[in-house]
């Protein structure tokens, strides 16, 4: 019984070297329409598969590979003794080895005003097809489905025999693989057409295992596409404290269009500015709270110069994150050997599902991309001044990156205290206005944004002890009548946003 490889491959990348190695080891070829070509072309005997199975290439090539002889050849039982004899009978050979990529659906979808024709023209049939008979089959046989696997695989050949162990690892990449493409193909259909999602399910391939998570006992892996976001300049491997780190760093600057700088701390705020530069801003927010900001990470959403890396290299930061850096900054910035440096690549801003793991599966919503959902409503006799106006919407944006309960006080559209994470709203007041006197912060005429109501008056108490002269929070409490009697007892304005902003 003669011995094949068939080969049908979207990817041609050194598939000319590879079916050379096989025919090295006496397999014959078997390849479909443009890769038959190209082997040909390139010099390399092959069988074009309308050849072997005396049936043309029909519909443009929609059927090809989709014959009794080629699924035959595949999965027969080597060790079934009634098969072999049918496949002798049959005259048909014995397909060892299968070397299968799909067409190219992931990129189809991705271009820019690509038609519902040419996107389902992109769905491979015969490719999933070949790649699971031949998984079946992995006892038998042999499936590639990516040219990474290619030089490995020929060396093992070369040494007289690819191993079960082999066998049975490309067939589980070979499902991954067909998974994978399948899975995109239903979540890009049903984005385009419009059908509710009735199945999360999630497509991620690995990309980088990470040297562990949270704690050093922990394991830890990014999978999907991160790394297309960013750049890694310099500097250490990224954790996974720094890679949740810097996302959310990334992801308050980009609720800004002016020159803004954000350093974060255990995915918390310590310091947000905006100024008219990079190195102002900077100095504004690590003057926010210069202790918390050690060893954290920091974030610019314009180019960060030398004289701003002149003010990084004054304290030790685990990471710098900008658009782009001028040569001389990063000569400078290099100068730390450890410390990461990244370039944004693009905006991570647009995902719509957020997901969170639970005990047998995970909650999903939708993201938190809205910062106010109606017009302000000035609730109090005393309207807020236009300079208060521009701090509290500078407060209220900063406050959807803050773990509740998020009170955050802010001065000249600099965070001047930051109270996060506590189980009482009071307790984060106190933290805030402890944190702002701490660096030498005078409150008075400061503002205060809240990511949810006040449900008792004392916090606009401690507000007006210390001469805060505006609030904004979304209202909504039953007490909010109190609330708005105290503001105005204490000559506060107070603004109700209608929108809440929960960070759990």
């Amino acid at each position: 019984m003669n011995k094949y490889a068939l080969i049908s491959v979207s990817d041609k990348s050194k598939i000319v070297e590879f079916a050379s190695s096989l025919i090295s080891n006496n397999y014959q070829i078997l390849a479909t329409g443009n890769t038959a070509k190209l082997l040909v072309k390139s010099g390399v005997e092959c069988i074009e598969i309308s050849e072997y199975t005396s049936s043309p290439e029909v519909f443009d090539g929609r059927v090809k590979t989709l014959h009794p002889k080629i699924f035959s050849g595949i999965l027969f039982r080597r060790e079934v003794e009634e098969d072999v004899s049918q496949m002798e009978a049959l005259g048909y050979g014995s397909i060892d080895i299968v070397c299968v990529n799909l067409y190219p659906f992931k990129q189809t979808a991705e271009k820019v005003g690509v038609s519902d024709s040419e996107l389902i023209e992109n769905i491979d049939i015969g490719g999933p097809s070949l790649i699971r008979a031949a998984a079946k089959n992995h006892s038998s046989v042999s499936v590639l489905t990516n040219p990474r696997q290619y030089d490995s695989f020929i060396e093992e050949l070369n040494s007289g025999m690819i191993s079960s162990q082999t066998k049975t690892k490309l067939a589980v990449e070979a499902f991954s693989h067909t998974s994978e493409y399948d899975t995109f193909i239903v979540n890009t259909l049903e984005k385009r057409f419009n059908f509710p999602q009735k199945s999360l399910r999630l497509n991620f391939p690995q990309t980088k295992v990470l040297r562990y998570g949270e704690n050093p006992h922990q394991s830890a892996s990014v999978y999907g596409d991160f790394f297309s976001f960013f750049s890694i300049i310099h500097g250490k491997e990224l954790s996974y404290n720094n890679i949740l780190d810097l996302v959310a760093a990334v992801q308050i600057i980009e609720d800004f269009d002016t020159t803004v700088c954000a350093i974060i701390k255990h995915n918390n705020p310590c310091g947000v500015a905006i100024s008219d530069s990079a190195s102002s801003a900077f100095e504004k927010a690590l003057s926010s709270d210069p202790v918390s900001a050690f060893g954290g990470i920091v974030v610019f959403n314009k180019e960060v110069d030398e004289e701003t890396a002149v003010k990084l290299n004054t304290i030790f930061l685990e990471v710098v994150v900008a658009p782009s850096f001028s040569d001389s900054a990063l000569t400078i910035l290099m100068k730390k050997k450890d410390r990461r440096i990244l370039k944004q690549i693009k905006n991570i801003k647009g995902e719509e599902l957020t997901l969170r793991s639970i005990p047998g599966g995970v909650l999903t919503q939708s993201a938190n991309n809205k910062i106010f959902e109606t017009e302000l409503k000035t609730v109090t006799i005393k309207e807020p001044e236009s300079s208060e106006l521009e701090d509290l919407k500078f407060a209220w944006t900063i406050t959807k990156h803050v773990k509740s309960n998020a009170i955050v006080l802010v001065k000249d559209l600099q965070t001047v205290g930051i109270g996060a994470g506590q189980v009482s709203r009071i307790d984060s007041v106190k933290i805030a206005i402890m944190k702002a006197k701490e660096f030498g912060f005078d409150l008075e005429n400061s503002v205060v944004a809240s990511d949810a109501f006040f449900p008792f008056a004392d916090g606009i108490q401690a507000f007006a002890e210390n001469k805060i002269s505006a609030v904004i929070q979304p209202g909504g409490s039953v007490r909010d009548n109190e609330v708005i009697e105290a503001a105005n007892n204490s000559g506060i304005s107070m603004i109700f946003t209608g929108i809440r902003h929960f960070k759990h």
